[in-house]
């Protein structure tokens, strides 16, 4: 008795075939879209170092906001740059800080359309760019930090949002996070914890559009490159232990082996941060002309999604989900 001989590319024949049999598929849902936000500012103007996006207005914002509703995103990321720092970074979480106005305003916006998320750190607003509060010996005072989440974690929730993301990569900071939300009357806020967050080269972009004023890396609390899963995977459950309602890896392109294997492990959702650097390189190609811009994006947001990732915070968010509901 013969067998016909397999012949797998039937199914990948034409358009719709493709599309009928894909197992992993992205929807505007699964994006969440960072914004940027400037204190004081008259007009937005671009960021040099992102192609295509912008420091935004509080009003500018708004609209920014309704536009991701209205595309059918999953989230918005709020990163406030405050008009003046200090060693403390108590602007962060001021009432009426840039990030809290911001908070306040996109929430009234687009009310329950989409999730308003808060970036719970210090170095947008510190005049060091540290991502908390220095200790005598000039290093980051993880305890001390972590009074300080808990008071931007506090403000962000009165101030509107519906989620709050804790990445400064502290010590115990979604224990500390979540105990503060429950007294101060928000027991129900979700928390995003950037549990595995890496030491990596591809934040660069970021950084200047944040303003921040620290160059070097921050390989005293983020993870190595080169370390194993185990290291992540201690990251990850240490949150969750303490009360962290989704994590994140990041960055997500460079690490989807380790999205991988804590989306096989945990039982909340994952979720994977495709990073500033991530971002401008692949523009930067597409603008040469070495790749084409399109086909580039939806790869490496499908290799993230194939990954684990239920989730993925990306700067494309509000294009790609125009694309996909035409």
């Amino acid at each position: 008795m013969s067998f016909p001989i397999e012949r797998p590319r039937r199914l990948r024949r034409t358009t719709a075939l493709r599309a009928m049999l894909a197992d992993t598929c992205l929807r505007p849902s699964d994006l969440i879209q960072p914004l940027f936000v400037r204190e004081n500012a008259a007009e937005p103007r671009p960021i040099t170092s992102m192609p295509r996006l912008m420091h935004h207005t509080r009003d500018s914002l708004r609209k920014a906001a309704a536009q991701a509703a209205e595309a059918g995103v999953g989230g918005i990321m709020i990163f406030g740059i405050p008009a003046v720092t200090d060693p403390t970074g108590h602007r962060a979480w001021d009432p009426d800080g840039i990030a809290q106005l911001a908070l306040s305003d996109v929430a009234d916006e687009v009310g329950d359309a989409l999730v308003v998320i808060g970036d719970v750190n210090l170095d947008e607003y510190t005049d060091h760019g540290h991502v908390g509060l220095l200790g005598a010996d000039g290093d980051v005072d993880n305890d001390a930090t972590l009074q300080a989440y808990a008071h931007v974690a506090v403000a962000q929730a009165d101030a509107g949002a519906h989620m709050v993301a804790p990445s400064g990569m502290m010590d115990g900071q979604v224990a500390a996070i979540r105990a503060a939300l429950d007294e101060a009357g928000h027991p129900q806020m979700p928390i995003l914890a950037h549990a595995a967050t890496y030491a990596s080269a591809f934040y660069g972009p970021f950084r200047d559009a944040a303003e921040s004023r620290l160059a070097d890396d921050r390989s005293t609390h983020q993870q190595d490159p080169a370390g194993s899963a185990s290291e992540a995977w201690r990251e990850v459950a240490l949150d969750i232990a303490e009360g962290a309602d989704l994590v994140m890896v990041k960055p997500a392109g460079h690490y989807l082996d380790i999205i991988r294997q804590i989306a096989d492990r945990v039982q909340v959702p994952v979720a994977a941060y495709q990073t500033s650097g991530e971002y401008a390189a692949i523009e930067a190609a597409a603008e040469r002309g070495w790749l084409p811009r399109e086909r580039a994006i939806t790869e490496s947001l499908t290799a993230i999604r194939r990954a684990g990732a239920s989730r993925v915070v990306t700067y494309w968010a509000v294009e790609i989900a125009e694309r996909l509901r035409r």
